[in-house]
């Protein structure tokens, strides 16, 4: 999985209030309900659940529960990716995990944040279902990566390929290839070339 880092991260305007999209969270809670009482000894039904869940699926990925997301159909995770248990995707926005990438236990992924300023973030009149605005921006991860646990991964980010983030890192900024990359806010600690 190749991504250009030319690509657009600005965040956009997200409407989760419409009824397609809360059909959209409705499934894939059901889905992820089914997914996360599955047997770990049973791939077949497994893979076929992911499958119908996700936006696509690498060949031999493997996602431990409990796993849980928004949409699902967002999600696109590489061949050979390994994800820990309780991991969380919040999948406003695209999400791509490039193949052969790990990502340790309890590491959330978000898409979607909210302005800053109160009179930017809650709309003045309850006509909508959801009073907040809402921001969303996609997320890359490059191929032959390694998340730490509990890392957290904000809106907009790219993470280039093979590059490691430590344990317990905010990611806030994108991350080139090839560096080890950790702390609040995550920085480039060194080069892995």
């Amino acid at each position: 999985m190749r991504h250009s880092p030319m690509h657009d991260d600005t965040p956009k305007e997200f409407d989760s209030s419409t009824p397609e999209r809360l059909a959209q969270i409705a499934r894939a809670r059901a889905l992820t309900l089914q997914y996360n009482q599955l047997p770990a000894d049973d791939p077949a039904a497994r893979s076929q659940l992911l499958k119908q869940l996700l936006g696509s699926l690498g060949s031999d990925a493997y996602i431990d529960t409990p796993f849980h997301c928004d949409y699902g159909k967002n999600i696109h995770v590489g061949a050979n990716v390994y994800i820990g248990l309780n991991c969380t995707f919040i999948d406003n926005e695209s999400i791509h995990i490039g193949d052969n990438t790990l990502i340790a236990s309890a590491v959330s992924i978000n898409t979607a944040t909210h302005p800053i300023h109160v009179a930017e973030r809650i709309y003045p009149t309850p006509e909508r279902s959801s009073n907040y605005r809402t921001l969303a921006a996609p997320v890359h991860i490059g191929k032959n990566c390694w998340i730490g646990a509990n890392a957290t991964i904000l809106p907009g980010v790219t993470i280039g390929d093979n590059t490691t983030i430590a344990a317990g890192s905010v990611v806030t900024k994108n991350i080139p290839a090839n560096v080890l990359a950790m702390g609040v806010p995550c920085r480039v600690a060194r080069s892995l070339d």
